[in-house]
């Protein structure tokens, strides 16, 4: 049996996202990822005002009721059966850093409190998998070490942590990096910042964008060398603007790039021709992302 692959960082594709809050809207992007070979899902809610945010945790919670519903009839997840199944929520903010928001909104972004946390979560707390934050901003780490504590994967990200900033983020609990390189302090030899640290960590994840745009080939081969195969994990960073049978990046007016270019298998086959190694591919997009949500 094919081992299944999991893609953790998924906001949608082929013209769909998770800021629609719709549940049909959520089926459709789980079956467009399944029939282009993805078995399971965690979407990726943006950064945004706490009700905005809400809404769209209910919208995945209501079509990962469906996708059950369907199961427990027979009829596959969300009545089709080459839909990927919706493993949960991954909220990329709104604890972040705006220095190195990216392409998200950094009005959005505030400072980390179990109060508003909680706020946020109440209701959702069975599906939220995943919770990036930026480990440097004051009251983080204690948020880390609550989150941790709930049974939550937090990652650090969108964050312009040095190195003894992520260091203590991830004694707190953090056991992954969000799409490394990308939305982080640069390395420099001076301060090797949170980038350094994900690279020299044996314990850490590291999520990568396999699409060869996020990260050039070079700066990836540094990853699939100084990282164990097994704490590799390779995600799409799938947006709206991600097209299953078009190779185009997803950049703003002004340039910035807005997610992945790739679905996940086809970001693996573009890492295999490109020279890198076929089972470490393999791994970081089935066996990795499983045993880190379940760990």
């Amino acid at each position: 049996m094919a081992a299944k692959i999991i893609d953790l960082h998924v906001h949608g594709i082929e013209g769909s996202d998770t800021r629609e809050a719709d549940p049909s809207t959520i089926l459709g992007i789980a079956e467009v990822q399944g029939r282009i070979g993805v078995s399971e899902i965690v979407l990726s809610v943006y950064s945004g005002a706490i009700e905005v945010m809400r809404g769209q945790m209910a919208a995945v919670e209501g079509a990962m009721k469906e996708q059950s519903a369907a199961s427990v009839a027979g009829c596959g997840a969300s009545g089709t059966a080459e839909a990927a199944v919706i493993l949960g929520i991954h909220l990329e903010g709104p604890f972040l850093n705006a220095a190195q928001c990216g392409a998200l909104d950094p009005a959005s972004f505030l400072e980390p409190q179990e109060r508003a946390f909680r706020r946020l979560v109440e209701g959702f707390e069975g599906i939220v998998r995943i919770v990036t934050v930026a480990p440097e901003k004051k009251g983080a780490v204690e948020l880390i070490r609550m989150m941790a504590a709930a049974g939550i994967a937090v990652n650090m990200g969108h964050s312009n942590a040095t190195y003894t900033e992520a260091e203590a983020g991830f004694r707190a609990g953090a056991r992954g990096i969000t799409h490394l390189f990308n939305g982080m302090r640069p390395f420099h030899h001076r301060e090797p910042g949170i980038a350094g640290f994900a690279l020299v960590n044996s314990e850490i994840y590291v999520e990568v964008i396999g699409d060869l745009v996020h990260s050039s080939p070079h700066a990836l081969e540094l990853v699939f060398r100084m990282k164990a195969p097994d704490r590799i994990i390779l995600v799409s960073d799938s947006v709206r603007e991600t097209k299953v049978s078009q190779n185009r990046e997803p950049r703003d007016e002004e340039g910035r790039l807005l997610g992945g270019s790739l679905s996940l298998p086809s970001a693996m086959t573009r890492l295999i021709k490109a020279g890198f190694d076929a089972e470490t591919v393999t791994r970081a997009a089935t066996e990795n992302p499983e045993r880190y949500l379940r760990a």
